[in-house]
């Protein structure tokens, strides 16, 4: 399995001292200075699939475009797991940053092995996430249909109304966790600890911004139903909880 993490990073000595702590701990370091050479790299090719980058380090300010701009890109084609790096440390730049599909957030300066503790932690629940196996669950709540989910070789797939969904990787994570939960209201702390584990809990409002776009994927099956109930002050539950 390939151990590659891509450093995208148009400052030469923060990706020096990232890649000399990546080779440390046995990974193989790549560096690319550009956003848009960040994505080509990231496109999958027949025969280097086994080659392809386990994780990105992409920084937010690059010369050709923001590191923002290119994650969105990135998401319409890949689920690597990324983790951004920044000088700014408003609360809502790393809001943003999670809402949009980074699995973290380093704030410069920062300690590269530091850094590198973080990509270990991503890669391991990255692992649970995506690892080949043969399940299935069905949850039927009082007040929806069921929904179906399967872990299937290296793919999340859930069923609504008999209708595939094209969720993003926290959206399954977050319907999984609630799907795994029946009966039970799950605090924003507590879905961010299952789903963005790792993630500071500063950033719990991240949790409510997931949960309107998954909501309005199920509305899109089925605009009479709402499987997701809000329980103001205390958390999310599957209808019925």
């Amino acid at each position: 399995m390939s151990k590659t993490v891509l450093i995208v990073e148009d400052e030469q000595a923060i990706a020096d001292s990232i890649a000399y702590a990546l080779r440390t701990d046995g990974f193989t370091p790549r560096h690319v200075m550009l956003g848009e050479h960040a994505l080509a790299a990231l496109r999958p090719t027949p025969g280097e699939a086994a080659q392809m980058p386990v994780l990105v380090v992409l920084d937010v300010g690059l010369p050709d475009m923001s590191g923002l701009e290119v994650c969105r890109r990135l998401r319409q084609f890949s689920e690597v797991p990324v983790i951004f790096l920044t000088a700014r440390s408003d609360e809502i730049d790393r809001i943003v940053g999670l809402e949009i599909g980074a699995d973290d957030y380093v704030t410069k300066p920062f300690s590269p092995r530091e850094l590198v503790a973080r990509i270990r932690v991503i890669l391991r629940r990255a692992g649970v996430a995506q690892a080949p196996r043969e399940t299935g669950m069905t949850i039927a709540a009082p007040a929806a249909a069921p929904a179906r989910f399967e872990l299937r070789a290296l793919e999340a797939k859930v069923l609504f109304h008999g209708q595939p969904l094209d969720l993003t990787r926290y959206e399954y994570l977050l319907l999984k966790t609630l799907l795994e939960h029946p009966g039970h209201v799950l605090s924003r702390a507590q879905l961010m600890e299952r789903v963005w584990s790792g993630a500071p809990d500063t950033l719990e409002r991240t949790v409510d911004a997931h949960v309107k776009s998954l909501r309005a994927k199920l509305r899109a099956v089925d605009a009479q139903v709402d499987p997701i109930q809000t329980h103001r002050g205390l958390g999310y539950s599957l209808a019925g909880a």
